[in-house]
């Protein structure tokens, strides 16, 4: 017999036995709970039980014939009453019980035999409990005997569940958070023979928390998605997803983040940590490289936060509830390079801070500035996402120095619109020859949310890959490109989502001789 079970028998003798006390005065109102022998409180029991077999109910609807207790039933009437007399059901954190919605009958048994309890401790700390109380706790005990004795299997099925679960869990204080993404993938455009493509892309994130307010992240990346520069001949044309390494897995991420108070959060990276891993990028709908842009360049300005990508450092400062500042210093893959030229502070590098400004509700605008070296043969000032040229003006395999400047700005209209649109410029600067070059680029992208589905979005955006305008001694890029993006993000549940979509590029490569070049998306990600 299971312990409510036997909780319930010990409950009633007591509750009798304090009915009896006073049912020697029929003015009495009260009964306190007494220490009185053995025997004499069987007697009572005796007498109780008597009398209760010659004081037929009232005729009302059986309760073992209703599916649920609602709030009109006599039985939940006689709980609530219970409930606001004694204090024994208390189940949100004010200490209040709302009782104004329909239960199970097991849900009532487990109120039900938590006023028991509660009553069962008055009696036995010489409280008082009105007799017509303990009149209505034998009534609806008698009407749910059967639930109330399966309460306690029920409950020892689930700690037996539980108990399952604790020793067969994967960690207490790691998270597995998965990523899959399957593409269909083709580009078009005069004399393109490329072919229709099938490829993936795999994240496994361990997500680690030692103290509840902190994160280790370690992601596991396979992939074998393609570089479309190889067919199309542009960085232009490369998907925002793109990851070849023939699906081998490799640590693709490896930082901790944790938070000194309520204003400060601070990264340590060892590997994959970017810039926009530390700043804000103000591109929300677009952002995610799985869920977001199918284009590499329309996901965030490309100037300022695809400067360096490795290990390093960043700090997040809340200044009030309007501005938050962000710095952070980060080295490329040559950190783990003891040789001259390398390590933490002789490699690539880049070190920047941001200013975000968040006036009005859903409104931020962000001003980064980053600084940056890249060492002679790891020079790519567009982050792969403009002309040959935009990549390394001076090409002359000398290491270059530059100063990043970018402004951004998203907002939400209302809970349909969103808009988002960003600017960058770039200053850099042969550091052999001392010749220069002007890098420039901008973007923009309107959302409509909900579009067709709850957490369906329609996404047109585009804009002008990083171009080289301006310099000495350098060629600058002839004409100017554009890129036009759409897509649709259709979720079909809570884990899989559908993203068809396609964008063209205008004058490739910054060169109106260049065809236009178009390129179809069908991706689909999965999420658990």
């Amino acid at each position: 017999m299971n312990k409510l079970f036997w909780n319930l028998l010990k409950v009633t003798p007591a509750l009798i036995g304090a009915s009896l006390f006073t049912a020697n005065s029929t003015l009495a109102q009260t009964v306190n709970g007494t220490a009185d022998s053995v025997g004499n409180t069987l007697e009572q029991i005796d007498r109780y039980n008597e009398q209760n077999s010659n004081q037929p109910m009232s005729q009302v609807t059986n309760v073992n014939q209703l599916r649920d207790v609602s709030p009109t039933d006599w039985a939940y009437e006689a709980l609530r009453s219970l409930v606001d007399r004694y204090g024994c059901i208390a189940g949100y954190p004010n200490q209040t019980y709302r009782g104004n919605q329909a239960l199970s009958r097991y849900e009532f048994a487990a109120g039900l035999n938590s006023c028991l309890n509660q009553i069962e401790r008055l009696i036995a700390s010489s409280e008082s409990v009105l007799r017509e109380d303990l009149d209505t706790i034998n009534r609806l005990t008698q009407e749910f005997e059967a639930e109330l004795a399966t309460l306690g299997g029920r409950v020892d099925d689930l700690e037996s569940r539980t108990a399952f679960l604790e020793d067969h869990q994967f960690s207490t204080t790691t998270k597995l958070k998965g990523e899959a993404i399957f593409a269909v993938v083709d580009t078009f455009g005069e004399g393109d023979d490329s072919q229709v493509t099938l490829s993936d892309r795999v994240r496994l994130n361990f997500d680690t928390s030692f103290t509840g307010k902190d994160r280790l992240r370690t992601r596991l990346q396979a992939g074998n998605v393609p570089d479309l520069a190889d067919v199309t001949g542009t960085d232009m044309a490369r998907l925002g997803f793109d990851a070849n390494n023939d699906n081998n897995i490799e640590i693709d991420e490896l930082y901790y983040t944790s938070s000194i108070g309520d204003n400060v959060n601070f990264y340590v990276g060892a590997a994959g940590l970017d810039f926009d891993d530390i700043f804000d990028v103000t591109n929300p709908v677009l952002e995610s490289s799985g869920t977001g842009a199918l284009s590499r360049f329309n996901r965030y300005n490309p100037l300022v936060f695809r400067s360096t990508q490795g290990a390093g450092l960043g700090a997040t400062v809340g200044l009030g509830e309007t501005l938050e500042f962000t710095a952070a210093y980060l080295v490329d893959s040559g950190v783990s390079d003891p040789s001259e030229g390398e390590g933490l502070f002789n490699g690539s590098y880049s070190a920047g801070g941001q200013i975000k400004f968040t006036p009005i509700e859903n409104l931020d605008i962000a001003a980064t500035y980053v600084h940056g070296f890249q060492t002679e043969d790891s020079v790519n000032l567009s982050g792969s996402t403009g002309s040959e040229i935009a990549a390394d003006p001076f090409d002359d395999g000398n290491a270059v120095a530059a100063d990043r400047f970018g402004l951004g700005a998203t907002y939400q209209i209302g809970s349909k619109f969103n808009v988002a649109a960003f600017g960058g410029y770039a200053m850099s600067q042969d550091l052999v020859t001392e010749n220069e070059a002007d890098l420039w680029t901008w973007g923009a992208n309107i959302a409509l949310l909900d579009f067709g589905k709850e957490g369906a979005e329609l996404v047109v955006g585009g804009g002008m890959p990083p171009k080289v305008s301006d310099g000495d001694g350098i060629t600058e890029d002839p004409d100017t490109s554009y890129l036009i993006e759409a897509l649709y993000k259709f979720p079909v549940n809570d884990n899989i989502l559908l993203t068809p979509g396609a964008y063209v590029i205008l004058n490739p490569d910054h060169n109106d001789n260049n065809d236009t070049t178009w390129v179809g998306v069908l991706r689909t990600t999965f999420q658990f």
